[in-house]
């Protein structure tokens, strides 16, 4: 099966599913909902029968396709999938269908149309899927950008009080990533002109190894890296993420932590380290610096936090710091706990954003303070909150425990100190998941949770495959491990890194005694 278009059908499968959506009578409601998780079902399946075609000892990039775009530029629609891009396919396959169950009900301000809000929803899946298959670096930024499009969309549209602040902030911030990013990928062409002869290319493949000038790489590489660092978003570029988590309407704001944040991150390891392995080891004690204050100090940030989105929000700023970590610290170990973090962060966020949305919907308010004694009234919406927020704060047996662990103990072999730094975080995660989780769910019932229903059928649809693969992947992460890693230590030969040699614990005695 490794000949069938697979990254093909997954572009278009939702592409189409979008223009049938839009197409559908305004007062067919119900039949929207119905077609747009019809369509986010097949892409599911489809990726399903790709991860199981996938060969992990096989070629580094599979599946792939390309297609002449734009000749004179010497660009391709290209697409392939290495085991980093697959995990990051498969999560946007599996949370699109969560978000489409949970916001089911979702109402939109004004007299908007909800078919608006599904069309757009599929066609952010399409590029999700688009960005993280691409081997040309020109199709890549191009859908970049067109991510934009559709999440400004969904916030300024469909959002809170505070949408169209949130969206404008949220569109500014990508874009001035975006136009750094264009300036280096047309440097980037230029360098490939210059290494192949007069003839310019986007290749991914064709583009590693290349000779450049020591400031050309360390100039392309800090475009592309502040693009990257917006979209994560790492400290001190997070500042749009904690408005655009809190105003955007809980389906996308679950996409949006959940899946369209590991844009950045994919970045640095597909993009930032292959292309520009010299700049990548150059910078990256700095990146470190940042990545452990974002740790510590979004950790911060989360506890004074009163509206229950923006605390999940800047948990998920923390989160992207342990990622940033394992990412620079160039080790196998490091890497491989980085991308699985990727995975189990949409996976246990994305949750908790749904389980917050319910909350929302029920109790019409972000605010902590308003809720209290919820697992009286509604105790399997209290669990289902407890085992998100547990994964959240990386609790042994559940997957974000293995990812964080292999993160730590990567980065332990080369820098100590940042990983010792890094640890005190999960001090901190423990403390704002589980004061919250007392003051929202223990305690005298309030009047606000005295009528609350607990989490119906549709509900427990949505909610329950992301706590279960949280909690299998907690117990057995090797087959996903598995498929990461080969990928990983193909970035780490791109740049020129291997793990450090163990060192001995004791030193040698005179005599010849230890």
């Amino acid at each position: 099966m490794s000949n069938f278009p697979f990254l093909l059908v997954l572009l278009l499968v939702p592409l189409a599913g979008s223009a049938l959506v839009a197409l559908i009578p305004r007062d067919q409601i119900r039949l929207t909902k119905q077609v747009t998780l019809a369509f986010s079902l097949v892409t599911l399946a489809v990726t399903v029968v790709m991860c199981a075609a996938f060969d992990p000892k096989g070629a580094r990039f599979q599946f792939t396709q390309s297609y002449t775009w734009i000749r004179a530029l010497g660009a391709n629609f290209a697409l392939g999938v290495d085991g980093i891009a697959l995990v990051l396919v498969a999560l946007v396959a599996v949370l699109t269908p969560a978000v489409v169950l949970a916001s089911w009900h979702e109402r939109a301000p004004g007299r908007r149309s909800p078919r608006v809000f599904f069309s757009l929803l599929l066609l952010l899946e399409a590029f999700m899927v688009g960005v993280f298959s691409a081997t040309d670096v020109l199709l890549f930024y191009v859908l970049f950008e067109a991510m934009l499009v559709p999440m400004y969309f969904l916030i300024g549209g469909f959002g809170g009080p505070r949408r169209q602040y949130a969206a404008v902030k949220f569109f500014l911030y990508s874009l001035l990533g975006g136009l750094l990013m264009l300036a280096s990928v047309i440097g980037l062409f230029v360098v490939s002109a210059a290494n192949h002869h007069g003839h310019g290319t986007f290749e991914f493949t064709q583009l590693i190894g290349m000779a450049m000038n020591q400031n050309t790489e360390r100039l392309l590489f800090l475009g592309f890296f502040i693009a990257f660092a917006i979209k994560a978003p790492l400290v001190p570029f997070h500042t749009w993420l904690p408005d655009a988590g809190a105003e955007a309407p809980i389906g996308g704001a679950a996409i949006l932590v959940g899946v369209l944040d590991k844009v950045g991150t994919f970045g640095f390891l597909r993009y930032c380290l292959p292309l520009f392995p010299n700049a990548s080891r150059y910078f990256a004690p700095a990146v470190l610096v940042l990545s452990v204050i974002g740790v510590l100090y979004a950790a911060m940030l989360a506890m004074g936090q009163k509206d229950m989105k923006r605390l999940v929000a800047y948990t998920s700023v923390a989160h992207f710091g342990f990622i940033g970590l394992g990412i620079f610290a160039f080790t196998s170990q490091g890497g491989t706990g980085a991308v699985f973090y990727m995975v189990n962060h949409g996976l246990s966020t994305g949750a908790l954003f749904l389980v917050v949305g319910l909350l929302i919907a029920r109790g019409q308010s972000r605010q902590i303070s308003d809720y209290n004694g919820v697992a009286r009234a509604a105790p399997l919406l209290g669990g289902a909150f407890l085992i998100a927020g547990l994964s959240s704060l990386a609790l042994p047996g559940m997957s974000t425990f293995v990812s964080e662990f292999l993160v730590l103990v990567g980065t332990f072999t080369r820098h100590p100190v940042y990983a010792v730094l890094a640890t005190l975080g999960i001090i901190l995660a423990a403390l704002y998941i589980l004061i919250m989780y007392q003051r929202m769910f223990h305690g005298p019932v309030s009047d606000k949770a005295k009528g609350f229903r607990d989490i119906s059928a549709r509900e427990a649809w949505a909610i329950a495959p992301l706590l279960a693969l949280v909690l299998v992947l907690g117990i057995y992460p090797k087959p996903v491990l598995d498929v990461i890693r080969p990928a990983v230590n193909a970035t780490l030969h791109d740049v020129h890194q291997s793990d450090p040699a163990p060192t001995a614990g004791v030193t040698a005695q005179p005599g010849g005694s230890k």
